[in-house]
């Protein structure tokens, strides 16, 4: 290393240092403020406690926020035309005197370190990638970008500083962890721009595998609530990804960009209460998703609307009064006009069947109805016949209870799904108790919101509040009255001795709550998700502001899109306006499947019939292995050769849905324990044994595919779950097969392959 590289190196390392100094000071005095926050004891009134508790609460999250910025806190350096030093890292920060020192990545001022090129510097003369181990720094390079400022040395820059791009090699070929990690240090222009995008609408980010679709999702993510504070970080951002064992491996992502305003949910938890994870045939979930489901929901709520075949005779406090059809079905008419959701228009029609069976009582008894009518009232809800008549005419009910009938009763399902195939409608039958499958949920939400919350129950619920508070109240002042205490109401005693509700976070009380709008969505895998899903997130977000991410390539459920227009079209539908809401942004270029490994899984897709989007490979490496076997257990052995290996962090097997039991039991009984992970936390292990669809997303070093025409023939789609499998190695890639040559593979080309025998 040269003498002028070594001075650049301790200039670097001396203001990291320092950047690192006042990190600590700003740490420091943030813990201060919040002890000094929780200790305070002068917060007296309910609003001085909840003022109190939303400072604890800041002056935490911006401590996580600053514990974020402990890796990594400086990345980089841009020097500008005009003699300016800007230094980029994870957060902004300044002097005592508000002088900026670093520079937040997702600030405007930021944009050139990601988005300038020797075609437009933007004012750079040079980006600097400052390369650190912990507090650290060990290397620079440096990109120049303005060639005349090198020839007169401007900005401090000599010929030997110009190198080339390995930051971004090197972040590609580090072992993986299990974990996925940001890219604020090496984020390419083309995902710079998408993360940058505008608020409003609904943005589609489309790319081959490996070209960093979610990663840029998650980013955009951490920029919005960055660029938008005021608007997000009271309502939140909505993260749905295919599946939990992706959510732990995206789940450090944001906390390590200093964000925690974001709910992570799989497609079988959008609905609070319920985690649906129970697996089901693909055709029953393609019917459960598809468009008809609207209105069969819709009929069997309207079912729960009964009017009576025959006249009705009840005993209200020794008097007999007829309840007729009439009076049933004006009372219903009269509640559904209110166009009310059915739990919230039962008010309307029992007060409106009362009034009528009212005037029938009155006349039986011979009172006069007007001065009489509280008493006939009270009469009539104090009647066994009258509370079973109004409930089997019109019962309040659970979305649960309502789906779960619908499944469990052959003869409601028909009535309620009369246009539907009765093969479809077989396919929906299942006996109550049965757990709840993903597809479930979008029906629970929309019977939600048709059912709406039984607010007759609420009221008493509040009603009993009140008379509690009544009492509490009452016992209160006698306590005062005893003690001759003086200058403290009753209500003041109450407020300071039953303490403060429970302060929660956005994401907590976003999570439990099923009418929360969000700000903003985020959704992976998005190509999987059935038009009935798509309805759900558009009532979780109205706005429709959201990142889409996806490859129509890798569709595998039968209800998921083909093209986004069609997935998009009806929650983009709007009777106001007839322009789309939504635009594509594709990446273009393979951060992590090497060339050969890409090619092949291309081919697979090719042979079937499909003509893949075109994907720039920037990696090369070794040709994928296949190799023939005696049982499919039998890749415990290969796996365990490269178990240990320096460049394996971690090694996935991906196979079919029926192998996967059979092949996780083999391996286990071969590898040393705890080297295969299982359950939500496995890519926490070396090894992981998985089926395609949990495999979705994710990456690992060495990758074994076991069975691929197992994988193809259980597959919805020809070809698309052996091209998932086949994408998500970044190192390795090993094919294993019984019995003869994988029909699959056997009408490619095989230059991407290498056959051995085992």
């Amino acid at each position: 290393m040269g003498i002028s590289r070594e001075r650049e190196l301790d200039t670097e390392r001396a203001m990291v240092a320092s950047l690192y100094d006042r990190l600590d000071q700003i740490r420091d005095r943030t813990r201060v403020d919040l002890r000094r926050t929780q200790r305070d004891q002068t917060a007296g009134t309910p609003a001085a406690i909840t003022e109190q508790d939303a400072f604890v609460r800041l002056y935490a999250e911006r401590l996580q926020a600053l514990e974020a910025a402990e890796t990594r806190l400086c990345f980089g350096r841009l020097d500008l035309t005009d003699g300016q030093i800007r230094y980029i890292g994870r957060l902004g920060m300044a002097d005592d005197d508000q002088r900026p020192l670093l520079t937040d990545w997702r600030a405007p001022a930021a944009e050139p370190f990601y988005q300038a090129t020797s075609v437009d510097p933007r004012d750079v003369v040079r980006r600097r990638h400052i390369v650190t181990a912990g507090r650290e720094v060990t290397s620079l390079e440096d990109d120049v970008l303005d060639l005349s400022a090198l020839a007169n040395g401007a900005g401090g820059v000599q010929a030997e500083d110009v190198q080339g791009g390995g930051v971004l090699m090197a972040a590609l070929a580090a072992r993986r962890t299990g974990r996925m990690h940001d890219i604020v240090a090496t984020m390419q222009a083309e995902q710079d721009v998408i993360v940058r995008s505008p608020l409003p609408g609904i943005l589609v980010v489309e790319g081959a595998p490996g070209c960093g679709k979610t990663v840029v999702a998650l980013h955009r993510a951490a920029y919005l609530l960055y660029t938008y504070r005021d608007k997000l970080a009271r309502s939140g951002v909505l993260i749905v990804g295919p599946n939990r064992i992706f959510l732990h491996y995206i789940a450090q992502v944001l906390p390590a960009l200093g964000e925690t305003a974001a709910v992570l949910s799989t497609p079988g938890q959008l609905y609070p209460g319920i985690d649906a994870r129970a697996w089901e045939p693909e055709m029953v979930a393609a019917v459960k998703g598809s468009p008809r489901m609207v209105d069969v929901i819709a009929r069997a709520v309207r079912s729960r609307q009964r009017v009576p075949d025959s006249d009705r005779r009840l005993e209200v406090g020794g008097t007999t009064v007829v309840m007729t059809p009439a009076m049933v079905a004006s009372a219903r008419d009269r509640a559904r006009s209110s166009r009310r959701p059915h739990n919230v228009a039962r008010r309307t029609f029992v007060l409106t069947l009362l009034d009528a069976l009212a005037a029938v009582l009155a006349d039986e008894r011979q009172v006069d109805l007007g001065s009489n009518r509280d008493y006939l009232i009270g009469d009539l809800r104090d009647s066994p016949d009258v509370r079973r008549e109004v409930n089997l005419a019109w019962m309040p009910i659970t979305p649960e209870r309502l789906v779960s009938d619908l499944y469990a009763e052959p003869a409601r399902l028909a009535e309620c799904a009369a246009g539907m195939p009765p093969d479809d409608r077989a396919l929906l039958e299942r006996p109550r108790g049965a757990a709840w499958t993903p597809a479930d949920v979008p029906l629970l939400d929309e019977a939600a919101e048709l059912l709406g919350i039984d607010d007759e129950a609420q009221r008493q619920a509040q009603a009993r509040s009140d008379a509690d508070r009544r009492a509490e109240n009452d016992y209160a002042e006698s306590v005062l009255e005893m003690t001759g205490t003086r200058g403290v109401s009753a209500e003041q005693m109450l407020d300071r001795y039953s303490g403060p509700d429970e302060v929660m976070s956005v994401a907590e009380r976003a999570s439990d709550d099923r009418e929360w709008v969000y700000g903003h969505v985020v959704v992976d895998e998005a190509q999987e998700l059935s038009p009935m899903m798509w309805r759900l997130l558009a009532r979780r977000c109205p706005s429709l502001s959201m990142t889409v991410v996806g490859d129509l390539d890798q569709t595998a459920a039968t209800a998921g899109a083909e093209d986004w227009g069609q997935a998009l079209r009806d929650i983009t539908r709007s009777r106001h306006r007839t322009e789309e809401r939504w635009r594509v942004e594709r990446l273009t270029v393979n951060y992590r499947t090497p060339r050969p490994f890409m090619d092949l899984a291309r081919d697979v897709l090719i042979a079937c019939g499909r003509e893949p989007a075109p994907v720039e490979s920037i990696r090369d490496g070794e040709a994928a292995v296949i190799l023939k076997t005696d049982a499919p257990g039998d890749v415990a052995a290969l796996v365990a050769q490269v178990v240990g290996r320096e460049d394996v962090g971690r090694a996935a097997i991906i196979t079919a849905a029926s192998l996967v039991d059979e092949v996780d039991v083999r391996v286990r009984e071969a590898l040393p324990d705890g080297i295969v992970g299982h359950g939500d936390d496995r890519l926490d292990a070396t090894v992981s044994v998985l089926t395609v669809q949990q495999a979705k997303g994710l990456e690992f070093d060495a990758v074994f595919v076991v069975e691929p025409d197992l994988i193809d023939a259980e597959a919805a789609r020809r070809g698309t779950d052996l091209y998932v499998a086949l994408t998500r190695a970044t190192r390795s890639l090993t094919i294993t097969y019984t019995g003869d040559y994988p029909r699959s593979l056997s009408r490619i080309d095989h230059s991407a392959i290498a056959s051995r025998t085992h």
